[in-house]
């Protein structure tokens, strides 16, 4: 039995439809293929980081949620700049992602030159954790409260210095906003990495850090070291009897370490809106916050624009700071 003409000419012009759509940018996404094959979480810092951590707890959730290799790919070295510039010059295909830290906003504008621009070379998936930082000084500092050790700082300007895991990092860019906010004078002492920066500090040849709150605290228990502020909106849960820096007067000075995963610019929407389903609902299991817990860190689901504009306003609060305090990355 022959198909009339007018039938066969309708059931030819929607196969030609049905080829050119398969054949257009997303619509293996559209079929349900992505993902076809494994993806590559990059992380721009060594293993056993916080960062490094987080992305190890996300990637087999995730896998088992895509049902594909999800590989954590540690290429650390120039504070994050290397993993960060891999990523922004990948294929734009939804393989190549970059669990990334705050660090990535503040080295475009400390070093002369970085692989990637903050805001135009990715495309936000999703934000995931935020870590605590907390004002610690050491227990011979002659200050109970984070308004004593102003005032003692004040009358002896110089006299005082402080610590940091390096140059550039969120721990050393805190402190040099905490000084421009309060007009103290503490002297940096940078260190390469947290490890000796802490020590010193517990040690007496330094007498003040900012630090991750879960670093502090059990070093804070044992009396080594003394937390007197933390550098959030509201109390920490697990240290809720450090105030923060507004309730003390201090305004406009805190800070957190964020973390988030972004993709290369240009990768479909449609694949970034499917990592950042999925991504949202392993951060809203009970066991992600428990390990997250552990890492001092709170998960912090939401929408790819929450972090593009975090990106965004960091990007310009940080440059503003690195320029008043003259931070440079040497």
């Amino acid at each position: 039995m022959s198909i009339p003409f007018t039938r066969r000419r309708t059931v030819l012009l929607l196969a030609g439809l049905l080829a050119s759509a398969a054949s257009l940018p997303g619509a293996a996404l559209a079929q349900g293929s992505y993902p076809a094959k494994p993806i590559t979480i990059i992380v721009p810092f060594t293993p056993g980081t916080g960062i490094d951590v987080l992305a190890r707890a996300i990637g087999p959730k995730l896998s088992q949620r895509l049902g594909q290799p999800v590989i954590v790919d540690n290429r650390p070295g120039a504070s994050g700049n290397i993993g960060s510039g891999f990523v922004a010059n990948a294929a734009p295909d939804g393989y190549t992602l970059l669990m990334t830290v705050n660090t990535l906003v503040m080295n475009a504008t400390l070093y002369k030159s970085v692989p990637y621009d903050p805001v135009k070379s990715f495309v936000p998936i999703a934000p995931t954790a935020v870590g605590a930082l907390t004002f610690a000084v050491n227990p011979d500092f002659p200050a109970k409260t984070l308004k004593e050790a102003i005032k003692q700082i004040k009358d002896h300007p110089g006299k005082f210095s402080y610590s940091s895991p390096g140059n550039g990092t969120p721990q050393h860019l805190a402190m040099e906003l905490f000084k421009l906010n309060t007009g103290t004078d503490l002297l940096h002492v940078p260190y390469k990495g947290s490890a000796g920066a802490i020590t010193d500090l517990i040690g007496g040849q330094v007498q003040a850090m900012i630090l991750p709150v879960h670093s502090a605290l059990t070093h804070a228990k044992s009396g080594k070291l003394r937390m007197l502020a933390v550098a959030q909106d509201k109390r920490v849960p697990s240290a809720p009897d450090v105030p923060t820096f507004a309730e003390q007067g201090v305004q406009n000075s805190n800070v957190d370490l964020w973390y988030g995963l972004m993709a290369p610019a240009g990768t479909p929407a449609d694949i970034v809106n499917r990592l950042n389903g999925e991504i949202n609902q392993i951060l809203a299991m009970p066991e992600m916050r428990e390990t997250l817990d552990k890492q001092g860190m709170v998960p912090t689901p939401g929408k790819p624009e929450v972090l593009g504009n975090l990106v965004k306003q960091d990007y310009v609060r940080w440059a503003d700071v690195i320029k008043r305090a003259k931070i440079t990355a040497d």
